[in-house]
């Protein structure tokens, strides 16, 4: 059963992690004791909604939840040490600290410790967030009880929504670009010194080519800069968008 542990301390619970091909054990005190800490819990490392969106968006907020108050933003999995090291690097998740629930322990005295055979998984976290202060638990989104994997509340804007619906949020960068692009480098440059975080679309990777382009932004030419959604154009057009 699902149950809400809102009011109620964390877990004591020891965790064997690796830093720098040593093992470090950290203890849930260590990690919540005189804290201000959200975590969020998910069913596997490597999987699609938890590495296309569930921890990318932590880390994209991380910086708006510290001017918020907040201390650290756990990511909790039911894997080991290695894996979650590997996870991490994999996402460049910087922002976040991936504690490895390999036995399960802490998913269990959360009372959020569910079989997953059904996906060749065993005993897996179910997917959920809290915002702990102190070492007691202040908020709690669990996801429903529904078949399959549900990904409703325990995301990282409705936390924010949570702390302060007021939160100002960082822009959305997307920038298409193609190797060898002189102007590709100027727009980038141009965003990194204005402080803008920023994805890369790279042209002829992971299927996106030149059609996709086109398709996208309506032009043939990169970059491509949107902001927001919006498509704001190339090099130039970026450098004047800046500038008002």
């Amino acid at each position: 059963m699902l149950t809400n542990r809102e009011g109620q301390k964390v877990p004591q619970v020891t965790f064997h992690t690796q830093q720098d091909n040593q093992w470090v054990d950290i203890t849930s005190d260590e990690l919540f004791a005189g804290k201000k800490v959200i975590l969020f819990a998910l069913p596997g490392a490597f999987t699609p909604t938890c590495s296309t969106t569930h921890l990318p968006r932590y880390n994209e907020l991380a910086p708006v939840f510290a001017k918020e108050g907040i201390d650290a933003i756990i990511c909790l999995s039911v894997n080991d040490t290695f894996v979650m090291n590997a996870w991490q690097t994999d996402q460049q998740a910087d922002n976040i600290t991936f504690i490895p629930d390999g036995s399960g322990e802490f998913s269990k005295g959360m009372e959020m410790l569910v079989n997953k055979d059904v996906l060749g998984f065993g005993d897996r976290s179910w997917r959920y967030s809290m915002l702990v202060v102190d070492g007691v638990i202040e908020k709690q989104f669990i996801e429903p009880d529904l078949p399959g994997d549900p990904f409703q509340v325990s995301d990282a804007d409705t936390m924010l929504e949570y702390i302060n619906p007021n939160a100002e949020q960082p822009a959305k960068v997307s920038v298409l670009t193609k190797p060898g692009c002189p102007h590709c480098v100027r727009a980038k440059k141009l965003l990194t010194e204005k402080g803008f975080n920023f994805e890369v679309i790279e042209l002829g990777s992971n299927g996106v080519s030149y059609s996709s382009l086109t398709a996208i932004s309506g032009r043939g030419t990169t970059p491509q800069i949107f902001i927001n959604g919006e498509l704001i154009g190339g090099a130039d057009e970026l450098e004047s968008y800046l500038a008002s």
